[in-house]
């Protein structure tokens, strides 16, 4: 191990000689100090890696001491040194960001325990996250070929997913490749699992799995029924690792009653996925019940303008006397004036669609700083959470809280980084989506596409165009100008196609702590 400097600073400095002969032979190199003031300034001039402060010295105090060396060094580790067992000492101590605490009589060996934990913590963690992964893999490979339920995939998607925060901790990129490889052909296995059942699943009358055009029925509803007011949020675009990083910020306000997987219709759009929560029907049945109210892909109008209708037809049609408000928020000026008037809400259901994420999304396509600040799943997580953290979004969950509303969260599709351009022929009418493609005349690759040639049969509007689904980190380029646009469009986060990202999202259920 190379030679780790470290300062020590106590007014009986001399009477630790045992100590720091017993430290050096394991490394470390001291330098004795025997003040708080002698101590700031050593540190002006030296460079040290981590420091060992008495709590009780003549003259600066340790806790006077330390606020002073945090000034100049807020991220150095400090270990403070007490006999004094107060709490109220403990709490300024731990308020001021010390890396560890120990009582005196202390002994060599408990200072060399802090001292590995502190410089060795993250070497340990990897090499055990590193050592547990390779034992692991074997079974998420085994596991993988004998899922047989879109239970079993959400199970394995949530387990993939720890993995993914466990690996992505230890910054082994290694590792991280071996995952990913091993992540691309779970990915592979679903959308063939996804084309052998989802027609299965849309015609059956039966409610499992639980899907966008069930999701209000099944879980919101209910839950309002029982006579409390509830805040049922949308957030656009909210991928489940996205959940999972402002989960713990929301968790401080809310206590998690349930959270529960579900899948998303296809396409993973919002025109259907989106339309298809609110009014609790698959596209085909929305178009034949509401014609005044769908939306063709050739119309230029937007397609997600009668969520609150669809939302009233259904609420009609199940017969529930559910007051409700219904928000869209697409702006920073949107989000203020819901939370102004927020306090004058006296319905039992107040229902807001949240577009920001989806923007994240689409921005990145066109703006070169959001590409560099989401350039890959890690890198998109660490953004929403930032976001989030500072967003209208989070005070008004705050403002729901104190206000004790039941807090529902969920999403109408995830997204998917694309990375792997397939060329595609298609008519002046065919759509634009990149993960998805619905027009008369297409020439496609068939073995690398999902293709339903009777949109009927899926719960699609009757039509005699077609659609083919992008599967995996796909995407769709025309084959004119095909090199320039597949690298436009790279690296990018789409939505529309198969894929556990886009598919299987989160419903959370939270009671107001």
């Amino acid at each position: 191990m190379s030679s780790i400097r470290i300062l020590w600073v106590d007014d009986e400095v001399e009477l630790l000689k045992p100590h720091f002969l017993f430290l050096t032979e394991k490394g470390y190199d001291l330098t004795p100090c025997k003040s708080g003031q002698d101590a700031i300034e050593l540190i002006k001039k030296e460079k040290f890696q981590a420091i060992m402060l008495d709590e009780n010295m003549p003259g600066l105090s340790g806790i006077e001491t330390l606020n002073e060396i945090k000034i100049l060094l807020p991220n150095i580790p400090i270990l403070m040194i007490t006999k004094n067992e107060e709490e109220e000492l403990m709490e300024q101590a731990i308020g001021s960001k010390i890396s560890d605490y120990l009582i005196k009589p202390v002994n060599p060996n408990q200072i060399l325990l802090a001292l590995k934990k502190l410089f060795q913590h993250k070497d340990l963690i990897a090499e055990r996250t590193i050592r547990n992964y390779q034992k692991e893999f074997l079974n998420i490979s085994t596991t993988l070929l004998s899922i047989k339920t879109i239970k079993e995939w959400q199970d394995f998607y949530m387990n993939l997913l720890y993995w993914e925060f466990e690996l992505e901790s230890i910054n082994n990129k290694g590792m991280m490749e071996i995952f990913k490889t091993q992540k691309k052909e779970a990915n592979h296995l679903f959308a063939r699992f996804i084309e052998s059942n989802y027609k299965n699943w849309i015609l059956s009358n039966s409610d499992l799995p639980l899907l966008s055009n069930n999701l209000l029925r099944r879980k919101v509803f209910p839950i309002i029924k029982k006579n409390e007011k509830t805040l049922f949020l949308l957030i656009d675009n909210l991928r489940y690792d996205q959940w999972k990083v402002i989960s713990n910020l929301i968790e401080d306000y809310y206590q998690k009653q349930e959270e529960t997987p579900y899948c998303s219709i296809i396409p993973t759009s919002t025109q259907y996925s989106r339309n298809a929560i609110f009014s609790g029907m698959t596209p085909e049945q929305t178009q034949k019940t509401y014609p005044e109210f769908w939306v063709d892909e050739s119309d230029e109008k937007g397609k997600n303008l009668y969520e609150k209708e669809f939302l009233e037809k259904q609420l009609k049609r199940l017969n529930l006397q559910i007051s409700f408000e219904y928000h869209k928020i697409l702006n920073l000026k949107d989000a203020r004036k819901l939370l102004k008037n927020f306090d004058n809400n006296k319905h039992e259901l107040i229902t807001v669609v949240y577009n920001f994420v989806d923007i994240i999304s689409h921005a990145k396509i066109e703006m070169d700083i959001i590409k560099e600040l989401a350039s890959d799943d890690k890198a998109f997580r660490s953004l929403t959470l930032s976001w989030f953290k500072n967003s209208p979004l989070f005070e008004l969950i705050q403002k729901a809280r104190d206000k004790k509303y039941k807090l529902i969260v969920t999403t109408d599709h995830g997204t998917i980084n694309v990375l792997n351009p397939q060329k595609i022929i298609g008519d002046r009418n065919t759509n634009v989506n990149l993960r998805y493609k619905k027009g008369k005349t297409l020439t496609f690759n068939q073995k690398e596409v999902f293709f339903i040639e009777k949109p009927i049969d899926y719960g699609l509007p009757a039509s005699d165009e077609k659609y083919i689904f992008a599967k995996n980190d796909q995407y769709f380029i025309y084959q004119n100008n095909f090199n320039k646009f597949a690298l436009h469009y790279k690296n990018t986060f789409q939505h529309g196609g198969i894929s556990m990202e886009e598919m299987i999202i989160p419903i959370i259920i939270l009671n107001p702590k």
